[in-house]
């Protein structure tokens, strides 16, 4: 779900049933600001666990204070850009992408991300026109990119969204990722977010 939130405002998400907050679900998160401030993230990822426990504790702490409806806190303050990253360029150098000074090489390079969905709709605006050669080719290629950003930023994990349908993307990416030697482990299986249209990766 995407949508644009003021100060001080708020939007409906979702109805979520007791049983369901029972299995302690996770709320991935992902702020960026309407209007781009060279100074500030280009985008801010946070996550929510809520645990059934400190849920239950929260509504008895509402009732008991005669309050409508309780938070959580997400952040306190949008982050600045970090101009300077120690990034591993040689790596990104060695998968082809253009190389830049050190210094200035957050400029140039898209910030990594924790999940990348390579939905070709996610992908670019206008694609109907492209042949499935085509629409496979951009997918990988970006799968690649945010894959080297991953290892050159020591995450340690990377999920990537390649949905379900008949599985040829997934599979290739299972084939690219069983050579990668940076990948201890990674996964499809069943995910509350995702379905079986996810594969968890986990590195090093």
């Amino acid at each position: 779900m995407k949508n644009s939130i003021a100060g001080l405002s708020e939007f409906y998400l979702h109805d979520v049933s007791f049983d369901d907050m029972s299995d302690n679900p996770r709320f991935d998160i992902e702020f960026s600001l309407q209007a781009e401030n060279k100074k500030k993230a280009l985008y801010f990822e946070t996550s929510l666990k809520v645990k059934a426990k400190q849920l239950f504790k929260k509504l008895e702490e509402t009732q008991a204070k005669n309050e409508p409806t309780f938070s959580y806190e997400l952040f306190v303050h949008y982050p600045e850009r970090v101009e300077e990253e120690r990034v591993d360029l040689s790596r990104l150098g060695n998968a082809g992408y253009r190389v830049y000074d050190a210094k200035t090489a957050s400029s140039f390079s898209p910030p990594p991300r924790s999940v990348i969905d390579l939905h070709i709709e996610k992908l670019i605006d206008s694609w109907k026109h492209l042949s499935n050669f085509e629409i496979m080719t951009m997918q990988l290629n970006e799968f690649e990119k945010y894959y080297e950003l991953a290892v050159a930023h020591h995450q340690p994990t990377l999920i990537v969204i390649h949905g379900v349908g008949e599985g040829k993307l997934r599979d290739e990416i299972h084939e690219i990722l069983r050579l990668k030697k940076e990948v201890k482990s990674f996964v499809n299986q069943f995910h509350p977010l995702y379905g079986f249209g996810a594969t968890e990766i986990y590195f090093n």
